[in-house]
C-alpha cells in the first residue's frame, strides 16, 4: 500500500514570466519555514556568553548613547516624553526592521548548501530569517513595559494599534530584503553595502528625534520612508505623541506595499538563477 508521501507527485518547473508568484507553494512548505525560523533562533546566540540577553542589551545600550548625546547634550525635543523612553520606543521597531533587512539580504548566500542540493521555495529562506527576529522584539518589549512603569507612563487607549504597525515594519523589511537577497546572489557587493544602508536609513528615520521637527511641507516626502510611519505609529500608540495616523501614514503604507509586491516579483524572476550563481 503506498505511503502518504508517495501519493503526492511534485513537478518542479522554472517560474514563467513576471506574473508567476506561486505563493500557494510556500504555504505547502510552511513546516519548513517554521523549522528554519526555529533553527535561526537557536543558532543566533548559541556560542555567546550572554546569549539571548543581547536582544535586550542592543536597543538598551543604543538608547543610553542616544540619551547622552541627543537628549542631554543636543537637547533634542522629545514630544513632552522622557527622552530614554522616547528613543527606546522607536528603537524597538527599528531593531526588528534592521535585523530582518540585514539577515534577509544575506540569507541566500549563507544558505548556499541548501539551495544547491534540494528543491524548496527559496522564498522560505528570507521569510524565516525575518520571522526569527520577532523573539528578540518580544524580549525587548518587556523592558519597554518596565520603563513605562518606571517613568509612570500609562499606555494609551490605542495601544492595540501596535499590532498594525508591526506588520508594516515586517512588510517593509521583507520587500527590501527580497530585492537585496536576490541581488546579493548576483553581485556580492550588496552584502558589503548592507551595514551602510541600514546606518543611513536609521538617520533618515525619526528615532533620535521627533518627526515634528520636519517642516510640514516636507512631511509627505519624508513619509516615503515607510519606517517613519512605523516609528511615528509606535510612539503615538504607546506614548500618545502628536504623530498619530494621517496622510503621511497612508504614503508610508503605499510605499511598503509597492516594495513588497515588486520584491516578490523580482525575487521569483531571479529564483531560477540562484542555484547556479550562489
Amino acid at each position: 500500500m503506498p505511503s502518504s508521501l508517495s501519493d503526492e507527485v511534485v513537478i518542479v518547473r522554472p517560474s514563467r514570466g513576471w506574473m508567476d508568484l506561486n505563493l500557494r507553494e510556500l504555504w505547502r512548505y510552511r513546516e519548513l519555514v517554521y523549522f528554519l525560523t526555529w533553527r535561526n533562533i537557536k543558532v543566533r546566540y548559541k556560542q555567546t556568553f550572554l546569549g539571548a540577553a543581547w536582544a535586550i542589551l542592543q536597543p538598551l545600550l543604543t538608547m543610553v548613547v542616544f540619551t547622552l548625546f541627543f537628549g542631554r547634550l543636543a537637547k533634542i525635543p522629545s514630544d513632552n516624553v522622557p527622552y530614554p523612553i522616547f528613543s527606546y520606543a522607536a528603537l524597538l521597531p527599528w531593531q526588528l526592521f534592521s535585523k530582518a533587512l540585514t539577515d534577509a539580504g544575506r540569507s541566500l548566500v549563507s544558505s548556499r548548501n541548501m539551495i544547491t542540493k534540494v528543491y524548496f521555495p527559496r522564498l522560505a529562506i528570507p521569510l524565516s530569517t525575518m520571522l526569527s527576529g520577532l523573539v528578540d522584539f518580544a524580549l525587548a518589549f518587556i523592558v519597554l513595559l518596565g520603563m513605562m512603569v518606571y517613568y509612570h507612563v500609562t499606555p494609551t487607549a490605542h495601544v492595540w494599534t501596535i499590532l498594525l504597525f508591526l506588520p508594516l515594519a515586517l512588510i517593509t523589511a521583507l520587500g527590501v530584503g527580497l530585492w537585496l537577497s536576490a541581488l546579493n546572489v548576483l553581485y556580492r557587493d550588496v552584502g558589503y553595502t548592507l551595514p551602510f544602508l541600514t546606518q543611513a536609513w536609521m538617520f533618515i528615520t525619526p528615532i533620535a528625534y521627533s518627526s515634528t521637527l520636519v517642516p510640514p511641507k516636507w512631511r509627505l516626502v519624508y513619509a516615503l520612508n515607510p519606517m517613519a510611519g512605523v516609528v511615528n505609529g509606535f510612539r503615538w500608540a504607546l506614548l500618545d505623541t502628536p504623530t498619530g495616523p494621517d496622510a503621511s501614514l497612508a504614503v508610508s503604507v503605499a510605499v511598503a506595499v509597492v516594495l513588497l509586491i515588486s520584491g516578490l516579483y523580482f525575487f521569483r524572476r531571479m529564483e531560477r538563477q540562484f542555484a547556479d550563481r550562489v
